[in-house]
């Protein structure tokens, strides 16, 4: 699975009316309504706000909405594009602004499924990585030598405390743990200990 790496937008024009597809991480489906009813004020003069939106780690979890759009013409071919892309936490808002002509069942599902191949193809992605939180307190001889290592397992260093002794805490991924561990064991001679919290 991938998830974003920000935002996206793409725009579509057929038969007069446009669709602004958006593409915008989320991490569950509370935050979608709130980015529906964001958009929605954003856009007022707008006909309809169509979403669907997939989360979770297995991106086994979803929501669309046709937005008074006839039924299943326009969520669903959103979310069927969403679910076959691989790609979780980000929900896909489309707005419409109607040009006049009826583009009937078959040109919404097309138009609304093409606005979310575009933006997803614009979408910037990297893979879903499970990790979880470190935290290690050092002398300062071995700072130097620990931070190569924890940047050598792929860490993100969020915090550093210079103190009577140097703090380090961030992220790595889960499966970097134990070699992480017996790195700082061997480099600090058995003195230092990770501590390690999900999330």
């Amino acid at each position: 699975m991938y998830i974003p790496l920000g935002k996206a937008q793409a725009c579509l024009e057929v038969k007069k009316s446009r669709f602004i597809a958006l593409a915008i991480p989320c991490q569950n489906l509370a935050e979608v309504k709130k980015l529906v009813s964001e958009t929605k004020s954003i856009h007022p003069e707008s006909s309809h706000v169509v979403h669907a939106a997939v989360v979770g780690p297995n991106g086994d979890e979803f929501s669309c909405s046709d937005d008074h759009e006839p039924k299943n013409t326009a969520g669903r071919p959103i979310l069927e594009v969403l679910k076959g892309s691989n790609v979780t936490n980000v929900a896909i808002l489309v707005i419409r602004y109607f040009g006049g002509t009826l583009l009937g069942t078959g040109g919404l599902v097309k138009a609304y499924g093409e606005s979310a191949k575009q933006v997803l193809e614009l979408l910037q992605t990297e893979e879903l990585v499970e990790k979880c939180s470190f935290f290690l307190s050092t002398s300062y001889d071995l700072y130097e030598p620990l931070k190569k290592n924890l940047i050598a397992c792929e860490a993100t260093i969020a915090k550093e405390g210079f103190e009577s002794a140097v703090t380090i805490s961030g992220s790595l991924p889960v499966a970097r743990k134990t070699e992480i561990q017996n790195l700082i064991t061997e480099t600090s001679n058995g003195r230092n200990q990770i501590v390690f919290s999900e999330g």
